[in-house]
């Protein structure tokens, strides 16, 4: 069958065509896992359905330059593709075979079944998609199945699906769907397992969820569920929490729960170990903790999801913490999302209020879905009133790096909009007004990232001021690329127009400032400083910058950079003045420079003839490095290391797109934008080894180290002495460097 894939034919190899779900289901089928039994409706039938219908053309329509933080925008492109979809034909040659299988499936008359979606890119270790997609339980008939099937092709494209994949920046023609068709169990009890504690990553522990009836209000987060934590070696329970359950949703529907039964253990103790000895078989078979779903059907527990843990942390952000012992306690709920988080409560009723929530607000409704992550990324903590640890709030708050306290019952009644909160996400507890916190870990050679010590430097890029002082308290080794763009745009006017006005001085003034919160943020670390590089049409968006820029067809490989400041040096000027004082009158010596965009050898000398015009010359405290990011200086790297430098730092984003001719902001070509193209790969491996030849420093500091790990260790290989990363990549970069070491190592004396 071309479209059709039974759950003993999948392992976890073939997501590109059962997703995450459908591959898992597979996975845990042939391990012996206990698994209700179902097939997969492959990806192949999505692609097929989308391009035999031509909805392809009209999503790509919807799509193009959809600017996706406009909510109204976003959801009118969502409504009408989902309508499309909805009402389009599957190709016949789809319905046969999926009927086919579902008679097959049932046997001698119609059971119901759960049609879920299972999405290619879903479940992957990168990125949870936490509640993107649809599932259509107690589907009973060919024909429901099909019409679900229609709905969770649909559902592909819902407004918070559409948005997450946008900015976890996956192709949306690239992400298929494919959808499990499952029997379903008539489950007494079900819930969710994480085979790692998702708090503290504990490996040795197992953290179990439950409520009566069926697992989706608890994984959608509509109740709070019993807790109950189980240690791996020896195998023992640790904690219950056993929690009032009034409701349960159960085969054929929502229903009461006996006043007899509410505050009872939903799941017994021979059970809850039962269910911890296979979670530790699913852990070992899988080499890495997994957060499933189970049931419990007749005495015996049954399995219908499994997935990579996405939120294990290494970082000390788990540390215990110490609030005011005076401070008041006004609610108490589930710890969710480790983390302190303060400031004023936003209380939201539904997704469509998400607007209301802004930068450094608490974040306080009855519970979350997808359609609240923008108003989430805004968020300093999360506060719930239902939901358990795998909840929806649960699970993108740890993605995200948010507080978060669930299952408080009463958050949205007793608080109110305004009020000053105090969050802590480990504790479970919401405390009265604004708080610092003090740590009380107590960190050990494990725990502690500052203990993973590697040759090669690990850099950050920073750009705000306001991030200065929070970054530098990290584990990192300096700034390997200051952007200056973010501080002209806090100053808001055209430096050509402050000098008309007379006001270059001031200009310089506030520039020497804003670097100067950097450099003492980080001192005695290295700040490298990269020059202005805004392009034209980023320049005009500045005050009085229409009188002075030009309309570039192609601002990319237009006026910037060096180029600019050999032309126009009086502005040029001013910036060197501002490092001049950083340097010399603050006595901030290190602060470097960097030059972006640099075409041609003859650019280089004269861009370093007017420097040293102004008293600033390379010495052992004033290093001068060169960005490379055109092709011209990938290809006549000796000649500009010739004229004069101390280290080349590579912007694989510029790079990337001039060497595959290609913007990856214009979506007919940005398909072909890939940092881990061939040619792209051999610029980086002659640029690195040409430094190292050299005796010069070479750094990346693109968007490349950041998301690809894989090119981090090739880096590492041929000789890279830094890599200057994003923010929220600083240990996962560090850890990556010292295993590329290490195995370096390995190698070496194998020879």
């Amino acid at each position: 069958m071309k479209y059709i894939k039974w759950f003993k034919e999948l392992r976890t190899t073939d997501t590109d065509i059962a997703g995450g779900k459908g591959a898992n289901l597979g996975e845990l089928t042939n391990s012996g896992i206990p698994v209700l039994p179902g097939f997969v409706v492959t990806a192949n039938a999505y692609f097929d359905f989308i391009e035999k219908t031509s909805l392809k053309q009209k999503i790509k329509l919807e799509l193009k330059d959809l600017d996706v933080e406009n909510s109204k925008k976003l959801q009118v492109a969502s409504a009408r593709i989902r309508k499309a979809i909805l009402a389009a034909e599957l190709p016949e040659d789809i319905k046969k075979e999926v009927v086919k299988a579902y008679r097959e499936l049932c046997g001698s008359r119609d059971q119901q079944v759960a049609v879920r979606s299972s999405a290619t890119a879903e479940d992957l270790p990168e990125a949870s998609f936490a509640g993107q997609q649809e599932t259509y339980l107690n589907t009973l008939g060919e024909k429901d199945v099909l019409a679900n099937l229609l709905k969770c092709y649909a559902s592909l494209f819902h407004a918070r699906a559409i948005y997450y994949r946008d900015t976890q920046k996956y192709d949306h023609f690239k992400v298929g769907l494919a959808s499990p068709i499952q029997i379903m169990g008539k489950f007494e009890v079900a819930g969710i397992m994480f085979t790692a504690n998702p708090m503290t990553s504990d490996e040795n522990q197992i953290d179990i969820e439950a409520a009566y009836g069926l697992a989706e209000p608890v994984v959608l987060g509509e109740l709070t569920p019993d807790q109950y934590l189980v240690q791996k070696e020896p195998l023992k329970i640790l904690e219950r929490h056993i929690i009032r359950q009034e409701w349960q949703r159960a085969y054929s529907g929502k229903m009461k729960v006996s006043k007899a039964y509410q505050k009872k253990q939903k799941l017994s103790d021979k059970h809850i170990l039962e269910l911890a000895k296979l979670g530790v078989t699913i852990n070992k078979h899988y080499k890495h903790p997994q957060d499933t779903e189970w049931g419990l059907m007749g005495g015996k527990v049954y399995f219908v999801q499994s997935r990579p843990i996405t939120t294990l942390s290494k970082t000390l952000d788990n540390a215990p913490t110490e609030i005011d012992p005076k401070a008041v306690v006004l609610l108490e709920g589930s710890a969710a999302s480790p983390g302190v988080g303060a400031g004023k409560v936003r209380i939201i009723k539904s997704a469509k209020e998400i607007g209301k929530v802004k930068e450094g607000d608490v974040l306080v409704t009855k519970m979350t879905d997808p359609d609240f992550v923008p108003a989430m990324k805004k968020a300093v903590a999360i506060v719930t009133d239902e939901g358990g640890r795998t909840s929806h709030a649960a699970i993108v708050s740890r993605e995200l790096g948010i507080p978060c306290v669930v299952g408080t019952e009463l958050a949205t009644k007793m608080l109110k909009t305004g009020e000053d909160i105090t969050v802590d996400g480990a504790s479970g507890k919401v405390y009265a007004g604004i708080y610092e916190v003090k740590s009380t870990a107590k960190i050990s050679h494990l725990d502690d990232p500052t203990n993973i010590k590697t040759a090669t430097k690990v850099y950050v890029n920073l750009a705000e001021p306001d991030q200065a002082d929070k970054i530098a308290s990290r584990y990192v080794d300096g700034i390997g690329l200051l952007r200056a763009e973010f501080i002209i745009a806090g100053i808001g006017t055209h430096p050509r127009k402050m000098i008309e006005l007379g006001k270059g001085r001031e200009f310089t003034e506030k520039l020497a400032e804003g670097i100067a919160v950097f450099a003492k943020a980080f001192a005695p670390r290295p700040v490298v400083y990269r020059a202005t590089d805004f392009k034209t049409n980023e320049y005009r968006g500045l005050k009085g910058g229409e009188k002075y820029e030009p309309i570039e067809p192609n601002p990319l490989i237009g006026f910037r950079g060096v180029s600019r400041y050999i032309k126009d040096a009086e502005v040029f000027d001013l910036e060197l003045k501002a490092i001049d004082k950083v340097r010399n009158k603050m006595g901030l010596k290190n602060l470097h420079l960097m030059l972006p965009f640099v075409r041609t050898k003859k650019e280089l000398e004269e861009v370093k003839s007017i420097i040293s015009a102004y008293g600033i010359h390379r010495s052992p405290s004033f290093k001068l490095w060169i960005m490379v990011e055109v092709p011209s200086s990938v290809i006549l790297l000796d000649d500009f290391i010739d004229c004069g430098i101390d280290g080349v730092s590579v912007g694989t984003n510029d790079l990337t797109m001039l060497l595959l001719g290609c913007d990856r902001d214009n979506e007919a070509v940005a398909h072909i934008y890939d940092e881990c193209n061939p040619a792209v790969m051999w610029a980086l491996e002659k640029i690195v080894k040409t430094c190292h030849k050299r005796g010069i420093t070479c750094s990346v500091c693109g968007q490349a180290p950041s998301d690809y790990p894989e090119i981090t260790r090739k880096l590492v290989e041929w000789g890279i002495t830094s890599v200057s990363v994003n923010p929220d990549v600083i240990e996962k970069a560090r850890q990556v460097v010292h295993d590329a070491e290490l195995d370096l190592v390995h190698k070496r004396s194998r020879k």
